[in-house]
């Protein structure tokens, strides 16, 4: 709860009282899923998917995907498992710098991927908005119609 996280880091930093792993409190987060582990998987993975970005369509072929997709799930259980640690923070460290440039690239491309679906998703917003407008003013005109009708009948009956 908020109380204990104030209480641990008092200063600004404390130790976790379970694995004694020393923690900051600017890296604290929320726990979005009950099970802990989950939580640190989750973290882990957006961190590796960060530097690990390439697609589909960077590979020649579906076994090389297939092959860095494998890569990927080897250095998430590795970090979430703390098996062997050192190695693989180093391999993470080593593709990050051979590969800077197609990881940048591959950044630019899903921030603009992720701005075309925003405005994807404004443009049928807008047009959901224009037929709700649309359906509103038939539904008044039917029932202006309906009053005039009925307004009409009782000027009938009341003349005849």
């Amino acid at each position: 709860c908020e109380s204990c996280v104030e209480l641990l880091f008092v200063r600004g930093a404390g130790n976790c009282h379970e694995c004694d792993t020393p923690l900051r409190k600017s890296n604290f987060r929320l726990q979005l899923f009950e099970d802990p582990a989950v939580d640190k998987e989750v973290e882990i993975r957006k961190k590796v998917l960060k530097i690990y970005n390439k697609r589909e369509e960077d590979f020649p072929t579906l076994n090389e995907y297939n092959d860095f997709l494998e890569e990927i799930e080897e250095i998430v259980f590795n970090l979430t498992n703390n098996v062997d640690l050192e190695n693989t923070k180093k391999k993470m460290e080593l593709y990050q710098k051979d590969n800077k440039e197609v990881i940048q690239k591959n950044k630019l491309k899903l921030t603009r991927e992720q701005e075309e679906l925003e405005e994807a998703l404004e443009v049928e917003r807008q047009e959901s908005e224009q037929r709700r407008l649309l359906i509103q003013k038939e539904e008044q005109l039917q029932q202006m119609i309906k009053r005039k009708n009925k307004q009409a009948l009782l000027d009938d009956l009341v003349s005849n």
